[in-house]
């Protein structure tokens, strides 16, 4: 029943979605109610705390891969694109500054 609970916690969408103080409660409060010793009880706080970290990252990835398509789909230039536009212009307008004036 122990690590059925422990599993739970360390769900990730759910912790992701939560704060890293409100981990640290949450794994301090849990610790504290089932009496695990000081040892296990920072095991356990670093579990949540990697758990928590990974969550994050893979939640941040999400989005930002659910971002990437909605721009493809709309159609909107990329960073890249801009970029590679801005350093085009750039070139042009060397070339028309050098070229003879009439």
């Amino acid at each position: 029943m122990l690590n059925y609970i422990k599993k739970s916690l360390l769900t990730g969408v759910g912790l992701a979605l939560r704060s890293k103080s409100e981990i640290e409660e949450l794994a301090k409060g849990f610790a504290e109610q089932s009496k695990m010793s000081q040892a296990e009880a920072k095991q356990f706080l670093n579990e949540c705390q990697q758990k928590y970290e990974d969550a994050k990252s893979g939640l941040d990835k999400k989005i930002e891969g659910t971002i990437e398509k909605i721009l493809v789909k709309l159609d909107l230039p990329t960073r890249s694109d801009i970029t590679t536009l801005n350093q085009r212009i750039d070139e042009l307008t060397k070339k028309i500054e050098k070229a003879p004036k009439k």
